[in-house]
């Protein structure tokens, strides 16, 4: 979707109708849309996430959940620390990921806003007491990029796919501004997400 006029952080090529592309070609991909991501206006994507958080609220509000997987937002992820804040009133149970081995899912530990955090590898911050919980209901997953058939580009690791493989397999909610949908090529192991929610809309 276009973005308002001089504030297009789309990468100057983005690569159009891929259907193969190598691990090199993907991660120069991914490196063109994280500094795409860096370069939008902090203003903007203050509002972003505030039209981000209220479309999860619908979505959640259509699937109630006990328990959601939320994340620490990195190099300049939709930050919806106003949103866990509501949902923690509402008494959700909010988990942080943990990465616990190099092939494995994801763990999670019970979190809160205002809980003491500790950076951990992939620069991804961890509650310091962790206190494990069982794989929460629902899941948001920060997106590098996504394409129209709801697949996730990630940081590369693998961990999203291999926790969606898990049974029951949790709600999964994508987490992306609109101007990076792209296409890429999707492998053997990606698993499409329940949902893409963005601050334009909700890609079912």
């Amino acid at each position: 979707m276009s973005l308002p006029s001089g504030n297009d952080p789309r990468p100057a090529e983005p690569v159009a109708g891929t259907t193969s592309l190598p691990v090199s070609g993907k991660r120069e991909l991914r490196n063109d849309l994280i500094r795409a991501r860096l370069a939008i206006d902090g203003g903007l994507r203050a509002k972003w996430d505030a039209r981000i958080g209220k479309h999860i609220l619908e979505c959640l509000q259509a699937r109630p959940v006990a328990s959601l997987g939320v994340y620490w937002p990195i190099r300049n992820e939709p930050d919806l620390h106003e949103l866990y804040a509501k949902l923690l009133a509402q008494g959700v149970l909010l988990a942080l990921p943990l990465v616990v081995e190099k092939d494995s899912p994801l763990e999670f530990a019970a979190w809160k806003p205002g809980d003491a955090l500790v950076e951990e590898s992939f620069g991804i911050k961890v509650p310091v007491n962790r206190t494990r919980v069982a794989l929460p209901e629902a899941l948001l997953a920060p997106c590098v990029g996504f394409n129209s058939a709801r697949y996730r580009l990630g940081y590369g690791g693998g961990f999203f796919d291999r926790t969606l493989a898990t049974t029951p397999r949790p709600l999964s909610l994508g987490v992306a501004y609109s101007c990076l949908e792209t296409n890429f090529a999707v492998e053997e192991y990606d698993i499409p997400l329940d949902c893409i929610v963005t601050e334009s809309a909700i890609l079912r």
